[in-house]
């Protein structure tokens, strides 16, 4: 007998690249599905996400993490992989081709949202994303472990699709050309170049032209999970931003940017590109503008 393909959240559309907590508990054996969790922290933080996975995870999770499945040759932290890197570590965690990906992580969709863009970069649509996260699942009161099954591998074909990556040369264009609308969702005293920058070298500021959605914006305050389709789309009209012109996305260091990417997808706009070295790349450079100035 044949599996029955996984729900779609029902508030949302069929093609829908969340899954709720409830639908993903009803499916927490099957043999298709891997469940990954991908948490990240940042630096300034002082947490580790491998050691919050081990102490506590859904059950049969395995540990995704993005600084690990990155160039490790890059100087930018988390930087996307070689196709061909990609499919020997994710096929490393027992993910082939036919697999079912349920990403979260412990705050938000943080990171997982960024797992998500990577699956569907290398040409993998089978994922979705855990609505409301970790914090959502123990909310319901749904059961956690802290067990851990050795994956088994499997062999995962990776095929890069550019279309969904943006690099320096391809945002001098944009920027220069005004070809599409760049959207930052950094925090607004970053993207206005009020919060003091600890790395060294990287200048305040943010892109000119860009829109600013602080990611944090996207999500219902009660529950984590993301907010309904028509909020969503009213947040990007009140942003001036014309689901109908080309679109890119920015951050910090290219993890937040996933999360408008995930919440353009819900709100029907898809195949968006990331600007994988976002404003990490973009403000240590002195040869491109910088606002404000």
């Amino acid at each position: 007998m044949s599996i029955p393909p996984l729900p779609t959240n029902a508030e949302l559309d069929t093609d829908s690249a969340l899954i709720s907590c409830e639908g993903l508990r009803q499916h927490l054996d099957r043999p298709d599905l891997v469940i990954l969790d991908a948490t990240y922290f940042l630096p300034r933080q002082q947490r580790s996400a491998l050691a919050e996975y081990h102490r506590q995870h859904i059950q049969g999770a395995q540990f995704f993490d993005i600084d690990d499945i990155a160039d490790q040759t890059h100087p930018l932290p988390h930087t996307l992989p070689s196709a061909e890197q990609f499919g020997r570590q994710v096929g490393q965690l027992g993910i082939d081709n036919q697999t079912w990906i349920i990403v979260y992580d412990r705050h938000h969709f943080f990171a997982s949202a960024r797992a998500w863009w990577m699956f569907r970069v290398f040409g993998h649509d089978k994922v979705k994303v855990l609505d409301g996260g970790l914090t959502r699942w123990k909310q319901l009161a749904f059961p956690l472990t802290d067990k851990r099954k050795a994956p088994v591998y499997k062999a995962f074909h990776a095929v890069f699709h550019p279309e969904l990556l943006a690099d320096l040369a391809q945002m001098r264009e944009i920027q220069q050309q005004g070809s599409a609308q760049i959207l930052d969702s950094r925090s607004a005293d970053s993207f206005m170049g009020q919060r003091p920058q600890h790395e060294p070298g990287l200048q305040p500021g943010h892109i000119p032209g860009s829109f600013n959605i602080p990611y944090q914006h996207l999500f219902r305050p009660d529950d984590h999970r993301l907010r309904p389709v028509d909020q969503l789309r009213q947040l990007l009209s009140s942003t001036m931003v014309e689901s109908s012109k080309p679109i890119v996305t920015s951050c910090g260091s290219g993890v937040s940017a996933a999360v408008l990417l995930l919440a353009l997808y819900q709100a029907g706009i898809h195949k968006i590109p990331l600007f994988d070295g976002s404003w990490a790349e973009w403000g240590r450079r002195k040869d491109v503008p910088i606002a404000p100035r």
